[in-house]
């Protein structure tokens, strides 16, 4: 394996998804020389198959949601149909401009760049294109891949993953989704918004489980008048093809059939035969096990992103790259507050949310001293004026800081920047009642919510 002084860094990182980069350039930015190897696109799962395309998908059924609703806003329009060529078209110039932006934001940081797939040889050295890259430091961001289930083969024609749906080359005329997680419950909704029949399949007793339940609840009750069907507690036990599609059996006995089933089970890591257990590096069911500062087992590796078991979302990646990176640059770093991260369901209606459940906040902090409470959207002017309806829920610690904010309705994804300063800072509701929020807006139904928790609500009964 070829060496020389011109392959060894302070800094080798392996794969160039969101973590991946956002730590090459915020090292290159802190003095440390960075290679950053990457097997496809710089940008990853995030920028070429999962957050940008996924929500120009759903941008593109959002204006034909609105093309069909026209009349009720005074509007002559007619809705004519989907052109998916079109819509490609489109979707791929939005990544096609970022990932240029990226580039070219590598390049003038100085990273060197490698293209290739490689793979750990020792705990300070990355083999790849018959090129031995040595780095004093070895990060691991080698990213996710949709999951499926036991016996469940992806064949991509009619069971099918994400990444096959989002190439799709025409609107199903009805889908199965398996999966009502963040990835299934967005491509039901910009299906349905295409002019599909959807039908969710989830084995958890809610949608967007993961979520407060009285949010998970809005979303099924939005989604029902939506013509989005789902069946919930409902275990898969198997697919067959038919004569023009597939039928899905369910443990219960049930059975759905559609054109097509996308399974949706999440994603899991990529790390086999990639050289990490040789190198002696801790993982657990294919994850890369690490502390609150992404360091690994090994004192020369840290891992960071979809590969690590903790919040499989783009920004976390980028915030966990920018802090292994300031750490190796000697700089003082925070660990990161999971609970503290904003999440964001990009469906018709959004669903985002911030800090805590009131579930876990009674179990954190006993029953007896937990507030809530729930800010209809229906009494907020821009609401009305969007024609959307919806919740913002806050969770308060009895007298003390709100720990959990919970929001669905169109448009909550840009409410929750104010959300998550107000968690992450610890505030007081009489604190942010405080605040003039701009009228008219949505965000006002956050100050709102807070004027209310705080005992002098407004637009709202006592």
């Amino acid at each position: 394996m070829a060496n020389d002084a011109s392959t060894v860094f302070d800094l080798v990182i392996l794969g160039g998804g969101s973590g991946g980069y956002a730590a090459a350039l915020r090292g290159a930015q802190l003095g440390l020389d960075v290679a950053l190897i990457e097997k496809g696109k710089v940008g990853g799962t995030c920028l070429h198959n999962g957050c940008i395309p996924t929500k120009a998908l759903l941008h593109a059924g959002e204006i034909a949601d609105q093309a069909r609703e026209s009349s009720d806003f005074g509007v002559k329009a007619t809705f004519e149909g989907i052109d998916m060529e079109a819509v490609h078209k489109y979707k791929d110039g939005v990544i096609s401009g970022l990932y240029k932006g990226l580039q070219g934001l590598i390049a003038s940081r100085k990273v060197t760049y490698v293209e290739g797939e490689g793979k750990l040889s020792s705990p300070t050295s990355v083999d790849v294109n018959g090129q031995r890259y040595q780095g004093r430091h070895i990060l691991l961001g080698t990213g996710s891949t949709p999951k499926s289930l036991p016996g469940l083969e992806i064949d991509g024609n009619r069971v099918i993953s994400s990444d096959h749906a989002l190439v799709l080359d025409r609107v199903p005329k009805s889908a199965i989704v398996l999966g009502g997680g963040v990835i299934g419950v967005e491509f039901a909704s910009a299906w349905k918004s295409f002019g599909a029949d959807v039908t969710i399949v989830e084995a958890l007793p809610h949608l967007l489980a993961l979520e407060d339940e009285n949010s998970s609840k809005l979303l099924e009750r939005a989604f029902r008048k939506r013509g989005i069907t789902f069946a919930l507690g409902s275990r898969f036990a198997g697919v067959e093809h038919t004569a023009d599609g597939v039928k899905v059996s369910l443990e219960n006995g049930k059975t759905f059939e559609a054109e097509l089933l996308l399974v949706a089970v999440g994603r899991g890591p990529v790390s086999q035969g990639l050289g990490y257990e040789e190198a002696g590096v801790a993982m657990d069911r294919g994850y890369v096990l690490v502390d609150e500062y992404m360091r690994t087992n090994v004192e020369t590796i840290s891992a960071v992103g979809d590969l690590v078991p903790t919040l499989q979302l783009a920004h976390v990646g980028f915030a966990e790259g920018i802090l292994v990176a300031e750490r190796l640059a000697g700089l003082k770093t925070v660990p990161i507050d999971y609970d503290g991260v904003p999440r964001v369901t990009y469906c018709h209606p959004e669903v985002a949310s911030v800090g805590i459940t009131e579930a876990k906040a009674k179990e954190l902090y006993g029953a007896d001293k937990v507030v809530t409470l729930k800010q209809s959207l229906g009494g907020n002017g821009k609401s009305r004026i969007l024609k959307t309806t919806g919740e913002i829920k806050l969770v308060q610690v009895k007298d003390g800081a709100v720990v959990g904010i919970h929001m669905v309705g169109d448009r909550m994804s840009e409410q929750v920047g104010e959300a998550q300063l107000i968690y992450n800072w610890e505030a007081l509701p009489a604190e942010v009642a405080q605040l003039i929020h701009a009228h008219p807006t949505q965000n006002e139904a956050l100050g709102e919510a807070h004027l209310a928790l705080a005992g002098k609500p407004l637009h709202s009964h006592d």
